[in-house]
């Protein structure tokens, strides 16, 4: 089973959760941030990610110091979890569709944290939550993971929509390049290490 646990306790904030990479989508999500619980249960249920995250932060000043620890505390445990990544697939997309969206991921479990993102949002918020964020948070995730993350709005007009295929497309592309290949033997790279 490859699993993790992370505690990040900073004085802005305090993140917990458990992970299970080899899941089947079962998630307890607690941030205090609605959108961000529905975004990371999606995130979770599409990529049969086992989920437990309980998260507060200081959301009285505003909600950025919470949301970019909980993609540091998510990436720290995607890299325990992925381990030295012998054999794993390392590259994957997703294109996926919601309503009048359409969002590209594509990413490799490179060892190099990047991200690529070219979405709009048609507005600043969706809902209560500051658009901008989801970005913050993603940047967070790829550094911590070390992943190669590019992410693009092919389609799209409702942010709701943006956001959540955003998270459904992640996932599914975090579960594809993290499986398993019986035919790799070892690090999936020419130079021996990612």
């Amino acid at each position: 089973m490859r699993t993790a646990k992370v505690e990040r306790k900073t004085l802005e904030t305090e993140v917990s959760l458990e992970l299970n990479l080899d899941g089947q989508g079962k998630y307890e999500i607690d941030t205090s941030l609605p959108l961000l619980d529905h975004l990371l249960s999606q995130l979770a249920l599409h990529g049969l990610l086992d989920l437990n995250l309980a998260a507060r932060g200081d959301t009285e000043i505003d909600d950025h110091h919470l949301v970019e620890d909980i993609g540091i505390a998510l990436g720290q445990a995607l890299s325990q979890a992925l381990g030295e990544r012998r054999g794993i697939a390392r590259y994957s997309h997703q294109i996926v569709p919601m309503d009048e969206t359409l969002v590209l991921v594509a990413l490799d479990i490179s060892g190099r944290g990047l991200l690529a993102y070219q979405v709009e949002f048609p507005a600043e918020r969706v809902g209560a939550f500051e658009a901008d964020l989801i970005r913050e948070f993603l940047r967070a995730l790829a550094m911590n993971a070390r992943l190669t993350l590019h992410i693009e709005l092919l389609a799209g007009l409702n942010g709701h929509h943006i956001a959540e295929a955003l998270f459904k497309a992640l996932g599914r592309a975090l579960d594809q390049a993290a499986q398993i290949d019986e035919r790799r033997a070892g690090i999936p790279s020419s130079k021996g290490a990612l």
